[in-house]
């Protein structure tokens, strides 16, 4: 039996706070969500061991060497802000310096590590530009060029998907016609990047791939869950598909 590919998936957990008056009375709640369920339940007896890092336990947990990070053969970044990996609690709470670790993930890749950008408010850019990769180490790895402010697309509306490249082995076996997507992250195509699907009326970016010397990047500018991605995905015969063949090219050496 070959053995499994690990992959590190960081990000697409977040908590929410909930304030309740009833009357004279009052009280609050917190609720702790994983975007990352159903991700993870496709990726059951696959080729890959896919390990969740939840963005509260990254902030700290994030590998701060490379040599922690080769034991992995891609890593997703889905719905976390470059923040979270940049403020380390050390330099948060105690003034300390501590590696930048975007810097780190570029040296991963030039070592023939793979990275893959998931859509979502705190991605590319984000809601009101917060997730803030443009300008950093990682948009320098990615296949596209974050916009200078927020740049999420709410279609309520649904938005088509359109594949430009039915050669492309990322979309090597999917349906003909995709569900339409409530939403995505705008960007701009990089020169030595390869465009693989479209997204919108006005076909923006949604797969598009770039070879790095012996790493590759990827990106899907939509979630991989609620709420950009509706569930008709879930029960579309090309989700688990999709994904396994994002996977299968970003960890294939050249």
């Amino acid at each position: 039996m070959l053995e499994k590919k690990k992959i590190l998936l960081v990000g697409e957990s977040w908590i929410s706070s909930a304030s309740h008056a009833k009357g004279f009375d009052q009280f609050f709640t917190t609720t702790a969500h994983s975007g990352a369920v159903n991700f993870l339940n496709a990726m059951r007896d696959t080729p890959y061991d896919v390990t969740h890092m939840p963005s509260e336990v990254a902030q700290s947990q994030f590998p701060a060497a490379v040599e922690d990070l080769t034991e992995y053969a891609a890593i997703i970044l889905s719905d976390i802000g470059a923040n979270t990996l940049l403020i380390h609690p050390d330099t948060w709470l105690h003034s300390k310096a501590f590696p930048n670790r975007l810097k780190v993930i570029v040296e991963y890749v030039k070592n023939g590590g793979g990275i893959m950008m998931v859509g979502g408010y705190l991605s590319f850019q984000g809601v009101n530009g917060q997730a803030r990769y443009r300008n950093t180490p990682i948009e320098r790895l990615l296949p596209v060029a974050c916009l200078p402010y927020d740049d999420r697309q709410e279609t309520p509306e649904g938005s088509p998907v359109s594949v430009v490249d039915a050669a492309h082995p990322v979309v090597a076996g999917l349906p003909g016609t995709w569900p339409p997507l409530l939403g995505y992250n705008e960007v701009t195509l990089h020169p030595d990047a390869t465009l693989v699907a479209t997204v919108g009326e006005d076909s923006h970016p949604l797969i598009a791939v770039r070879d790095l010397g012996r790493g590759r990047s990827l990106v899907w500018t939509s979630d991989m869950s609620v709420h950009w991605m509706p569930d008709d995905y879930l029960a579309w015969p090309g989700y688990r598909t999709l994904w396994l063949n994002c996977l299968d090219w970003l960890t294939t050496r050249t």
